[in-house]
């Protein structure tokens, strides 16, 4: 995995003066307090970092109140690790160690920290980029036109998880991870509808799911179906008729009048050529393909269907999806920006924030960790070289 991020500098001379009373467990409600008097110049902390093991702190005394609090220099806070530290086991995290790896190689420099404040660390930290993305997604309105949606399955304690993800197409960015109980489609609608409504979506790039499809249509949304799942599903499926129709053919039906086998071959191939290269006019030629296998039979109860009815079900089934498959023929932004007419872009998010930690593990513990582990690391890469870690870690 490739990342290019700053770990947090820890500067002992730069403390800051206290804009407010901070708020303390023992209280009952917080201090509004905004003016406060310096109570102890020199007070010491211990830390552990990379490079100190002490620094010095100021204490004051809030003015309303009365109570005294600590301020810390810049990268330390009341945690005993530094902000440098922590970020530190966070990214050797993401990068790939487990939570007992992460541990021993600090130890091995002299940082002894445990296997579960590392995980501490990192879950801290997923659940920071999931506040920040929701800042950042109510600043997205209206500016996500194309919705890339997919899903992925991970374990949780033995038991399968699914992850919904989706991405803005037109600019890589990934927007959201989230558990989903089912890929019904009433679950992915609710989850669907509530993004779209929010980023002012007008299309959907997704697979060749049915029940995406019966989403796109209810919300009202384009949609355009991956090329590339497209491609693959119907080469293995007509390769599978090809093979039937060389080895074992099925009796032509009386329904399909003067149909011939080498008629059925040819079709074949040209389906498979109008899918692949998209031609013009390739609605008309689907619908004389559709029209030809229009009557072949459905199988009587406790048969399997014949190459014939399947041909009728491919043919008639890409005659109706046709424009969700060459919608990135015709569609252009404000900005004149294309479709490549692929889903490309939520599945190297999937690959790259889901799949490539997830390969190393033997599986969550907890479902929340899925969404911290997978926005943390969705967030770390979509932030672009010299990402300060600074606002995940710091206290």
């Amino acid at each position: 995995m490739h990342l290019s991020v700053r770990l947090p500098q820890v500067q002992p001379d730069q403390i800051p003066t206290p804009t407010r009373c901070p708020w303390h467990p023992a209280r009952k409600k917080q201090c509004a307090g905004k003016h406060f008097k310096l109570h102890q110049i020199i007070c010491r902390k211990s830390v552990r970092d990379t490079r100190y093991t002490e620094v010095l702190c100021h204490r004051y005394r809030c003015l309303k109140c009365k109570c005294s609090f600590r301020v810390y220099p810049q990268g330390v806070s009341h945690d005993q690790l530094s902000d440098r530290l922590k970020a530190l086991s966070v990214l050797l995290y993401i990068l790939g160690l487990s939570y007992q790896g992460v541990a021993d190689l600090l130890d091995s420099l002299e940082q002894a920290v445990s296997k579960g404040t590392v995980f501490n660390n990192v879950q801290a930290a997923g659940t920071r980029t999931q506040q920040l993305r929701r800042a950042w997604l109510t600043q997205q309105v209206g500016k996500v036109k194309v919705l890339g949606l997919d899903f992925t399955h991970v374990k949780c304690l033995g038991q399968d998880k699914i992850v919904a993800v989706a991405t803005a197409i037109l600019t890589g960015q990934p927007l959201t991870f989230d558990l989903i109980e089912a890929e019904a489609s009433v679950r992915v609608e609710q989850w669907v509808r509530n993004l779209a409504h929010t980023l002012g979506a007008e299309i959907l790039v997704t697979d060749d799911a049915d029940a995406l499809k019966a989403v796109a249509d209810h919300l009202g949304l384009k949609q355009q179906i991956c090329r590339a799942h497209v491609n693959r599903n119907v080469h293995d499926l007509i390769a599978a008729l090809g093979t039937k129709a060389l080895e074992h053919p099925d009796s032509v039906p009386w329904e399909l009048v003067g149909m011939r086998l080498d008629q059925f071959r040819e079709d074949l191939q040209d389906l498979e050529w109008i899918i692949q290269s998209m031609p013009h006019d390739g609605q008309v030629q689907l619908d004389q393909l559709a029209a030809r296998y229009q009557l072949a039979p459905p199988p009587s109860q406790g048969h399997k269907a014949t190459m014939w009815y399947r041909m009728r079900l491919m043919t008639l089934d890409w005659s109706e999806n046709w424009s969700r498959l060459a919608l990135y023929q015709s569609w252009r932004s404000e900005q004149n920006e294309k479709l490549d007419g692929t889903n490309n872009v939520t599945e190297q998010v999937i690959g790259q924030c889901v799949k490539e930690r997830y390969r190393t593990m033997r599986g969550y513990k907890r479902p929340q960790s899925i969404l911290n582990v997978s926005s943390l690391i969705g967030w770390a890469r979509a932030k672009g070289p010299d990402y300060d870690l600074s606002e995940l870690v710091s206290g």
